[in-house]
């Protein structure tokens, strides 16, 4: 197995039996959201679904894995999402069969999806890898593989000699949960969905998973695959 960070994305390429492209936290919608709390944004829906095709033909993956909150607005589905869901899933399925592992944004996406592209809300194994948006307790069956999570939207702030901290950058974090999982953590695909810093992410207490974050040995890579350390180094405890 061989895993790819896509910059462009950020975006995953999990290479083994199949080419599997990771793509996490869509929250296709958010506008209307925004609009909501009075932020007015005009949809970037269209430049959005640009991107992730973007990704699919730089790595023609044979399966698009959407790893939860492919929609952003809940309880409900709003009138944007009605309008463009349709069409922005059809394009994806023009280039590549996908699946769809269902986040805690994702009520009502069934209706969206043809059969087969919903896998179960606890997660599914593919290739010996499991896949799990996040919010819920894994399956039985995945505990001693690699887990891929979505839904923590990992950012990662650096700092330079002076002491300033540069804008939050999309992260990936990876750590050994125990002597037979290891957990990475992928960032969101959604320009504004915002994030939390990997030095915080283990007492986020957003899911399950991540309070079995090892700090001082879990890696913390750029979107582009650069290791830029731990979260203990790059969040010393007295600044949390």
């Amino acid at each position: 197995m061989r895993l790819h960070f896509i910059e462009n994305g950020p975006a995953l390429l999990v290479e083994s039996d199949r080419r599997v492209l990771v793509v996490a936290d869509l929250h296709m919608g958010i506008e209307s959201g925004l609009e909501r709390h009075g932020v007015h944004i005009a949809s970037r829906s269209a430049a959005r679904t640009d991107r992730v095709i973007a990704c699919i033909e730089e790595t023609e993956p044979d399966l698009l894995l959407l790893l939860g909150d492919v929609k952003h607005n809940v309880p409900v589905t709003s009138r944007q999402e009605y309008l463009e869901l349709p069409g922005v899933l059809e394009s994806f399925r023009e280039r590549v069969p996908i699946a769809v592992a269902p986040g805690n944004h994702d009520g009502g996406i069934g209706r969206f999806l043809e059969s087969g592209e919903l896998l179960p809300a606890d997660g599914a194994l593919i290739d010996g890898v499991g896949y799990l948006h996040g919010h819920t307790h894994p399956a039985a069956e995945l505990p001693g593989h690699l887990i891929v999570i979505g839904h923590h939207h990992p950012v990662v702030s650096l700092i330079d000699s002076v002491g300033c901290a540069a804008r939050a950058r999309p992260a990936y974090l990876y750590s050994a949960a125990d002597e037979r999982t290891r957990l990475l953590f992928v960032p969101a695909f959604n320009e504004f969905a915002g994030g939390i810093d990997v030095g915080r992410l283990r007492k986020s207490g957003l899911g399950p998973l991540s309070r079995s974050i090892d700090e001082k040995t879990a890696e913390v890579y750029l979107a582009d695959g650069t290791y830029v350390g731990s979260p203990a180094t790059l969040c010393p405890a007295d600044d949390r």
